[in-house]
This record gives structure tokens, C-alpha cells and sequence, in this order.
């Protein structure tokens, strides 16, 4: 067993996994796996830059990931991030702070990079799953872009586009520094026609019917998961491979499209740092689906951290 730390800073979180993992028999074992929303992709897609509360959110998080790590006396780690240091100036500032945190220094990793990642993770421990139909098409809703790979066995054909709940909700329903609550019609549409859009560029690399099953992943897909089940607080066993019906998303974002800030954060597992973006993400998922067909989405807790594990080892 060789155990590893496995870091996932995207637009919205940063997350940490250490593990025990054993490449000869597949088998990952979870010893840590945390989350804290960070917020890093902040005005960036409106500035281009890292904004200075942004990083400083974010590297408070990488010292208390640091002590974590050090705890378990994990000395393998990887640090991938993602879409908002993709698209920002000044990464270089964001690359330094890391390195003197953690020493290591962060891979700024390309969307079908995340997206391999991503699939190994969700699909490794799926193999033995013999109702859940091949091919697997898994779509990763993050906060500043969403990635559809799809694939058996091994990956097929993966995209990364520019549609994620943080870069929808500051695009469309930021107004003078606050979210439009609820949205109006006219915000809606502007967001249904970013996604579908994206969908378009998308399909022209993986083709986005015809899979056996939808899976998703991270925390827009597992919050829904929390509200179509009805749990009071988030439970990741209860929510791992749950299924969800396209009428459940369907009647949940509804209900998300007119609700206030107040009402969605009273939600019982509603992260905090979800609040705002919650809504966005929901219309991401829904399209994603109604442009599938998928009549359902197979839920997985174990997604680009895990792939990430595994590439260390």
C-alpha cells in the first residue's frame, strides 16, 4: 500500500483526499477527505485574475491541509488545479504561495486531463457492477467548468467546457455585487443558453447519447442527491451511487429557480458556500440530462480526488 495526498483546487472548493492505495488489487482505502469552499475563481471570469481574498481563503486552507497530511504522514502528494488558475493572469502568485505551503508545486492541469481523472475515479470501483450499463458517461459539474468523458473500461472521448455554477451565477445573476434573488425569466434563459451552447461544443467531442449510464459527480450533483433523498445533514454513504430521476431533478430545480437565498440555505445539507450557486448548477445537471436522455444519474462521492490518488500510485 502506498499512501498518498491527493488535492483538487477548482473555481469553487478545495479538497483533500489521503488514502492507502494498493495498484496491484484496485483497492483504495479513504483514511481523510475534507472539503472547504474557497471561493478561488471569484471575478475571474469578469477580471482574468485571481482576486487577493480569493488566494488568501485558499491558502488558509492549504495550511490546515498541510497539518492533515503531516498527521498521516502522507509523503506523496499531488496537487492538480483546475478551470479559475486555468484562466487567470497572475497563477504564478497563486503557484508560489502553494509551493511554500505544501511543498509541492501545483499542476495547472489541462480540462481533458480533469476529465481522465475524473472518469478513473468515478468508474474504477464500477466494474463489478454488472446492472450498470456500459458505456459509462460521467459529467463533472464544477464551479467554473463541467467535463463529459465517456468510456468503458478506459476513457473513449473526453471535453472540458466553460460552463460551471460559479461562472454561470456571476455571468448571469450577479447584479451591482449581489445575486438576483429569485432569478427572473430573462436571467434563466441567459444561463439555458450558455449550457446549451456549451453542450453543442461539447458533442462535438463526446458523443452525449447513446451511454449506458450517467454518473455525476461533485458537489452541485451530491447536494440535489441530498435534497431528493431528504436527509436533514449530508450523509456520503446514503448519497454515494444513490440514483436520481430526471423528474427529481427536474421538479427540485424548480423549486430551487423560486426560492430565495433564505430558503435555499435553510435546505438542512445545504453547504453555505453552495447558497448562490446551487441554482446554476441544478440548470447545468437538467440540461445535461434532457440533452442525454438519461431518465436517471448515478451519484459518486469518489471522483476527480480519487483519480488523482490513483495517478500517484
Amino acid at each position: 500500500m502506498s499512501r498518498v495526498a491527493a488535492i483538487d483546487c477548482g473555481t469553487n472548493s478545495i479538497r483533500l483526499l489521503v488514502a492507502d492505495v494498493d495498484p496491484s488489487t484496485g483497492e483504495l482505502v479513504e483514511l481523510d477527505r475534507r472539503m472547504e469552499i474557497v471561493r478561488l475563481g471569484q471575478g475571474v471570469d469578469r477580471t482574468g485574475r485571481l482576486a487577493p481574498e480569493a488566494l488568501e481563503r485558499t491558502f488558509a486552507a492549504c495550511r490546515q491541509y498541510a497539518a492533515v497530511i503531516e498527521e498521516h504522514g502522507a509523503r506523496r502528494i499531488r496537487f492538480v488545479a483546475t478551470s479559475a488558475s486555468r484562466d487567470a493572469e497572475n497563477r504564478d502568485e497563486f503557484v508560489r504561495g502553494v509551493l511554500e505551503i505544501l511543498g509541492v508545486e501545483p499542476e495547472v492541469i489541462s480540462g481533458d486531463q480533469e476529465a481522465e481523472f475524473s472518469f478513473t475515479g468515478a468508474t474504477k470501483e464500477l466494474a463489478g457492477r454488472d446492472h450498470l450499463a456500459k458505456p459509462y458517461l460521467v459529467v463533472d459539474i464544477g464551479g467554473g467548468s463541467t467535463e463529459f468523458v465517456v468510456g468503458d473500461d478506459h476513457v473513449r472521448a473526453a471535453r472540458s467546457v466553460d460552463i460551471g455554477c460559479v461562472r454561470m451565477t456571476e455571468r448571469h445573476l450577479v447584479r451591482d455585487g449581489v445575486v438576483t434573488d429569485p432569478p427572473s425569466p430573462a436571467q434563466i434563459d441567459a444561463i439555458r443558453a450558455d449550457i446549451d451552447a456549451a453542450l453543442d461544443l461539447a458533442e462535438e467531442s463526446v458523443p452525449l447519447t447513446g451511454a449506458g449510464t450517467l454518473v455525476g459527480l461533485a458537489g452541485t450533483v451530491t447536494t440535489l442527491a441530498t435534497i431528493a433523498l431528504g436527509l436533514d445533514a449530508y450523509d456520503s454513504e446514503a448519497i454515494h451511487h444513490s440514483r436520481i430521476s430526471f423528474d427529481q431533478v427536474q421538479e427540485i430545480t424548480g423549486r430551487l429557480l423560486a426560492s430565495t437565498h433564505a430558503e435555499r440555505a435553510a435546505i438542512g445539507a445545504m453547504h453555505p458556500g453552495r447558497v448562490d450557486v446551487i441554482t446554476s448548477g441544478a440548470l447545468i445537471l437538467l440540461a445535461v440530462m434532457k440533452r442525454t436522455g438519461a431518465r436517471e444519474v448515478v451519484v459518486s462521492e469518489h471522483d476527480i480526488l480519487d483519480g488523482i490518488g490513483w495517478s500517484i500510485a
